[in-house]
């Protein structure tokens, strides 16, 4: 009877262990995206941008520019106009400022690491709070984020700048998966952190 305990112990400990240590390498990896770009309590929760949008196969370096406050993944303005409830840019944002990884609701998984901008790269899933699953990949060395892939398409991050102790991506350009072909170029050319909703703006 005691030899069969044992062996049943055993058996728990090889298949529970396994789940476990994928769990904890996933929140070390997270604290330590988190930390590249300044902490936790550096992340951007609402904020104000100014953002030059090009739609189509080349950026415009002339292109107008449209201001938004963001508190994603509820909330995104554009002037006093709410996005639409399903507007996939609204978790995007969440994704690059890091909110979606330290959703306590978030399940994070870690992926095989890959190749970006010829750089190795380590990946994070975040799955429970985002459908279908998004997939965020980090540059190995500094731990910022380069891409992430979702949906239909791939978002490429670059430009890293730094505002109120916090870093972040203010370049994306956005490829559709099944021709590797960008159809948009963000550049966000000035972000200020809030801390209080601007008045005319409604939750």
């Amino acid at each position: 009877m005691r030899f069969v305990c044992l062996w049943a112990l055993l058996y728990v400990s090889l298949v529970s262990f396994p789940v476990a240590a994928s769990e904890r390498d996933a929140q070390v990896l997270v604290k330590r995206v988190v930390g590249a770009a300044g902490g936790a309590d550096k992340l951007l929760k609402l904020f104000r941008i100014e953002e030059r949008l090009t739609v189509g196969s080349a950026p415009k370096e002339d292109g107008k520019i449209r201001v938004s406050v963001l508190e994603p993944p509820e909330y995104w303005w554009l002037g006093k106009r709410q996005r639409d409830a399903e507007e996939p840019a609204r978790y995007l944002a969440w994704a690059w400022t890091l909110g979606a990884l330290t959703d306590p609701d978030s399940q994070i998984a870690v992926l095989p690491e890959m190749e970006e901008a010829g750089k190795p790269a380590f990946g994070l899933r975040v799955s429970g709070t985002i459908s279908p699953p998004m997939d965020l990949y980090f540059d190995k060395n500094e731990s910022r984020l380069v891409r992430i892939d979702w949906k239909s398409s791939i978002h490429r991050v670059s430009d890293w700048k730094q505002h109120d102790g916090v870093r972040y991506p203010a370049k994306c350009v956005g490829y559709k998966k099944k021709n590797n072909q960008p159809w948009y170029f963000s550049e966000i050319v000035e972000l200020r952190r809030l801390t209080e909703l601007p008045e005319g703006l409604k939750r």
